[in-house]
């Protein structure tokens, strides 16, 4: 007798996927899909950075002048809509202590920066030939060093003829603290103009765009 044969098809283990294989095809989608993840969020925190801004949320409701940190935008405030006076204190690189309290009465300019930040060096001629122009004609400029301790902060002011003190704010960090709305966290250089009553006037974010600019904007908030 002739014993059947089976008529079941075979499978050609050519053609069946191993697993293996399957776990490599399906390793980039998971890990694309990570990534997308991951720049979704950091661009979700991005926007929430800007949002909580205060001052960038006043020129986002239809005034017109913008917000963009750190590219020497600028932002001016009209006297009926400034937030609460902003009080400091700290000890300059002098060993002297520097308060708010002291500067009641007139126009101060404050100065974010560190020795390092070329922009801050850029600038520091410009800032200081405003500080000899305003001395004694109604504006005080001060600056607020957040990273040098007193020796790095003095050889910088020897180098590029800066007269007026900054407060070493890098071990307490309260001036930067004292002024959290007004300056986002690493927006360095950073110029704010506060007014008699120590409000925030205006900001420029990032380096001067021009000496003029700051001129006006410290000339403007004497006059009011």
């Amino acid at each position: 007798m002739t014993r059947a044969r089976s008529t079941s098809p075979s499978v050609s283990t050519a053609m069946a996927p191993d697993a293996r294989t399957v776990g490599l095809r399906q390793r980039p989608r998971r890990r694309f899909a990570t990534v997308a993840l991951a720049v979704s969020i950091t661009a979700a925190l991005g926007l929430a950075g800007c949002s909580a801004d205060p001052l960038a949320a006043q020129y986002k409701e239809g005034s017109d002048k913008g917000y963009i940190a750190g590219d020497g935008s600028v932002t001016s405030i009209p006297a009926d809509e400034r937030g609460e006076k902003i009080s400091f204190s700290g000890v300059d690189e002098s060993g002297e202590t520097i308060d708010s309290a002291d500067l009641a009465g007139q126009v101060t300019v404050v100065n974010f920066w560190y020795a390092a930040c070329a922009p801050c060096r850029a600038e520091a001629p410009e800032l200081q030939e405003l500080n000899e122009k305003y001395s004694g004609k109604g504006a005080t400029f001060v600056g607020v060093n957040v990273y040098d301790q007193a020796e790095t902060a003095t050889s910088f002011n020897q180098t590029y003829g800066v007269t007026y003190p900054s407060i070493l704010d890098v071990d307490s960090g309260s001036v930067k603290l004292a002024f959290t709305g007004s300056v986002p966290p690493k927006a360095v250089p950073t110029t704010i103009v506060l007014d008699k009553e120590g409000r925030v006037a205006s900001r420029i974010l990032g380096q001067l765009p021009a000496e003029s600019i700051l001129d006006t904007l410290v000339r403007e908030t004497i006059a009011e």
